[in-house]
């Protein structure tokens, strides 16, 4: 990115060394016209910036400006590009334009070579003024176009984007809008008065009662809901199970006789036996009957 400006700074910079350069050589080609045509010694030394100052002038204008004024700016600086190399080809074949020993008002032998050169030396000043103003003025209004940013997701395109002034865009104004407008139909007069036509008269037609279809509904046995929560269903897990297997009641008997065998009468209790026996509740108070029975004891 430096290198690119520093390239073009490059360029800018020789740009103004040739125009520079450029001037001074026309410099006294214009300056000796200038005096043939009547002017002092300040007129003549300011007359080469006229002519030559224009041009630059013209130059900048056409790198700014786009479409027509472009155009203009152009032609501008073609006109005075050629007056220049006009008025200079004539100082280079009169050589008196050089020593002053010519005429005044004399720039050619032919008169009416003399008065077209004389018009064009003259006319240069005063069109300065006009194109030098209408340039500024162009310039200082104009408005370049908007660039439009890409989107991301665009592709690329070749395609240049350049500057447009408003007097060049085609679709600057939009056109008239012309409505659609669809014409309604006539309304059409209904007389109310008028008889109409009596209708054929129908046969009438009997009534037959629809008696409506019964459909039997079918009643079905509902299972009851019930409030209990319910219990898990499945194979119980061996982790889950009691690891004393299941006894039978005379298995329960023998053991709480074993077990109760040395227990005074008082002792003797439900409680007691289902803590001894590791039973239910209602199996302890079996075998504490069973077991009262067996000593003749009075069961409460």
């Amino acid at each position: 990115m430096n290198l690119h400006r520093k390239g073009r700074t490059a360029l800018v910079l020789a740009l103004v060394v040739v125009v520079a350069m450029a001037f001074r050589v026309s410099w006294n080609a214009l300056r000796d016209v200038a005096r043939a045509i009547g002017a002092d010694t300040t007129a003549a030394t300011l007359y080469p910036f006229v002519v030559d100052g224009l041009m630059a002038l013209a130059l900048i204008a056409t790198l700014v400006l786009s479409g027509r004024d472009r155009t203009f700016a152009l032609r501008v600086l073609a006109a005075y590009t050629i007056a220049s190399l006009v008025l200079n080809y004539v100082h280079g074949l009169v050589p008196e334009l050089h020593g002053r020993s010519v005429d005044w008002g004399r720039l050619a032998d032919w008169d009416p070579a003399n008065w077209a050169l004389v018009l064009l030396a003259t006319s240069l000043p005063v069109g300065s003024i006009y194109f030098g103003s209408d340039l500024v003025a162009k310039v200082l209004h104009h408005r370049p176009t908007p660039i439009t940013v890409p989107t991301m997701n665009a592709e690329e395109s070749t395609e240049t984007v350049r500057n447009r002034s408003r007097a060049d865009l085609v679709g600057s104004t939009p056109g008239p809008i012309t409505p659609n407008v669809k014409p309604l139909p006539r309304a059409v007069a209904v007389g109310f008065l008028k008889s109409t036509i009596p209708a054929k008269p129908l046969p009438a037609v009997e009534s037959i009662p629809v008696q409506p279809t019964v459909t039997p509904i079918e009643v079905r046995a509902l299972a009851a809901e019930s409030t209990r929560p319910r219990r898990a269903t499945g194979r119980v897990p061996d982790v889950a199970r009691s690891p004393r297997p299941k006894r039978t009641p005379g298995e329960l008997l023998a053991e709480a006789r074993e077990a109760t065998a040395d227990w005074p009468d008082a002792k003797l209790t439900a409680e007691g036996i289902r803590r001894q026996v590791r039973t239910s509740p209602a199996n302890a108070r079996t075998l504490r009957d069973t077991l009262r029975a067996e000593r003749g004891l009075l069961v409460a």
